[in-house]
């Protein structure tokens, strides 16, 4: 891939990108070692609000942090967030199972969490040539499927040499030693957000901008439902150990349709209905709910689309935000995937409940409405 090679020999690409993911890897990784650890001592259902409280946290407050850091500058947001952060997991860890505590350190644990991921994709205009910042997008979000791989495998090992509570350390641990080295960068420490009129609602006042956020919060709809049916899909082939290696497929189809997209010439807002369609189209054939071979090709193609449409999304977000909002304008596409991602989650629940067909059934239609959304966003005048 030559501009995703021209991308990782840019000066400085290597250090961010690398601090990027080890300080994200509690993304994934906290919401297995919050579970891990409250099973221990409470019930399932308990169990399932920490990790939903956790998960609320981080979509609260990321606007919120991005918009600190769009005023002022990386480095204090980011450590100020870390610490906090880590205060919650070690709260988690040393609560010994009462609900309350579990639930305030999974809470500061969430809200908390550093906007890593807005702050990385704010720089890409400075460490790389005009005409390779798409290819940029492309491979961090790309590289952003080994996250989700390589967390819970994380989390499974801590667990498994010291103890559910090592989990929860680990994942603070990881998270400050990412901001550490991210911040170590010069472009880092010299980012300055751009000038601009505050105003409330951020980028939130672009009308078009509402209407990518509502486009990704359906993206993430489709994508969070997908788990959820395969645990059922899992449990009907009598194997559950089926749900991890199936979406490692996945993962491993979005990490292919990421690196092939760094070779797209930067394009127009045009492409986002055209690349939500093809989201799409990817989850139809799983309504066929073949044996488990067929099942694991069929979900490695449903996961090629999915890079190059957040890929679009984002730089979509960059165009459409007034100057100054741009870490917060990628903050609220991370809250809008982590919310409709929750949100698929509980609809698919039950329509799997139904039938594993029906619970396939969502996936196609949220991306359909994502088509809607984004064609909004492709086709409005003006900001």
């Amino acid at each position: 891939m030559p501009a995703a090679s021209a991308v990782l020999r840019a000066p400085q690409v290597p250090l961010v990108l690398i601090a990027s993911q080890v300080g994200r890897l509690p993304t994934a990784a906290a919401p297995l070692a919050l579970l891990l650890y409250a099973r221990e001592s409470v019930s399932l259902a308990v169990s399932g609000i920490v990790v939903a409280v956790f998960t609320a946290g981080m979509a609260v407050s990321a606007p919120l942090l991005a918009r600190s850091v769009d005023r002022w500058r990386q480095p204090p947001v980011l450590y100020g967030a870390a610490s906090l952060s880590g205060v919650g997991y070690l709260v988690a860890a040393l609560s010994q199972g009462h609900p309350a505590l579990l639930l305030t350190g999974a809470l500061l644990a969430g809200l908390g969490t550093p906007p890593l991921e807005a702050c990385l994709r704010a720089l890409w205009p400075d460490l790389v040539a005009a005409s390779d910042v798409t290819a940029a997008y492309a491979l961090d979000i790309a590289l952003q499927e080994v996250i989700f791989v390589v967390g819970p495998l994380v989390t499974i090992a801590a667990v498994a040499a010291a103890g559910p509570a090592a989990g929860l350390i680990t994942a603070a641990v990881l998270q400050l030693g990412g901001v550490a080295a991210f911040v170590r960068a010069p472009v880092v420490r010299h980012w300055r957000g751009q000038p601009s009129h505050h105003h409330w609602l951020g980028p939130m006042r672009v009308p078009r901008m509402v209407s990518l956020v509502l486009g990704v919060v359906c993206t993430g709809a489709a994508v969070g439902s997908i788990p959820v049916v395969l645990t059922g899909y899992a449990e009907s082939t009598g194997d559950r150990g089926l749900t991890g290696w199936m979406l490692a497929c996945q993962a491993a189809g979005a990490l292919i349709g990421g690196l092939l997209y760094t070779r797209a010439k930067p394009g127009g807002l045009s492409r986002l209905p055209f690349l939500a369609l093809l989201l799409a189209l990817g989850y139809v054939p799983l309504l066929l709910v073949p044996a488990p071979l067929p099942m694991a090709l069929l979900l490695a193609v449903s996961g090629l689309a999915l890079p190059p449409l957040l890929t679009a999304g984002f730089l979509a977000a960059d165009r459409l935000a007034p100057p100054g909002t741009a870490v917060e304008a990628f903050a609220w596409i991370f809250t809008a995937f982590t919310v409709g991602s929750a949100t698929g989650a509980a609809i698919a629940g039950p329509l799997t409940d139904h039938s594993i067909r029906a619970g396939f059934t969502f996936a196609p239609l949220s991306a359909l409405l994502a088509v809607a959304a984004m064609a909004v966003v492709a086709g409005a005048r003006g900001r």
